[in-house]
């Protein structure tokens, strides 16, 4: 069974110059209470791979507003006006990815996958240094699978042997996130004892969690 432990405990486990996948889209299904943890613990020079870096204040943007953040591989940062500013400063590298390319790199990872081709990006930047094959007429980019040191997710509820429910589009990368990461720690807005949840609305199964924090 997964451990409970604190926000703090969580924030320790993640370490300066970690590559570090964080669950949400624009801050819905974020892990909230352990990016705060982060910030206190003045985390620094970190990786994160999420969809996006959430709005001014909020979120993910915290970090990046603060400098914690040295790369970013999102699908878009138009929403945060400190990523695109520190991009343009040179400060902060920024690698865009489609956003269903995105999805499927991680879940390529956790599936044990090599990659995956897809005619997405071709004739776009987005091409640059990827390989290209062509296969009966129509070009492909090899995209390769994404990993981490750690994923921090979030969920509804969870179970205390780690079972994880999701509500609504607040499930979004949580899931394949849960699936590509050395270390997973999933905060949870409830925690129930064991047999509560019900089996066929179980998202991700405990064998992928490694922690639980009380949101």
């Amino acid at each position: 069974m997964p451990e409970k432990i604190t926000p703090q405990q969580a924030a320790a486990l993640v370490p300066d110059g970690a590559t570090v996948m964080l669950g949400g889209f624009l801050g819905c299904g974020s892990p909230h209470t352990i990016l705060e943890a982060l910030i206190a613990r003045d985390a620094k020079n970190l990786t994160l791979i999420g969809n996006d870096t959430a709005s001014p204040g909020f979120s993910v943007a915290r970090l990046v507003e603060q400098k914690r953040v040295k790369k970013l591989i999102v699908s878009h940062i138009g929403t945060n006006p400190a990523s695109g500013a520190q991009l343009n400063e040179g400060t902060l590298e920024v690698d865009l990815v489609p956003q269903g390319s995105l999805a499927e790199r991680i879940r390529s990872a956790g599936a044990g996958l090599g990659g995956f081709l897809t005619p997405t990006g071709v004739g776009t930047p987005v091409e640059e240094g990827k390989r290209k094959i062509n296969i009966d007429g129509r070009d492909y980019l090899l995209e390769l699978p994404l990993r981490a040191d750690v994923a921090l997710i979030r969920a509804w509820k969870a179970d205390e042997a780690g079972n994880l429910v999701y509500r609504l589009a607040a499930r979004n990368f949580n899931p394949l996130m849960a699936t590509a990461a050395a270390l997973v720690i999933a905060e949870a807005e409830e925690i129930v004892p064991v047999g509560a949840l019900d089996p066929d609305q179980i998202h991700t199964p405990a064998i992928f969690v490694n922690h639980l924090v009380q949101a």
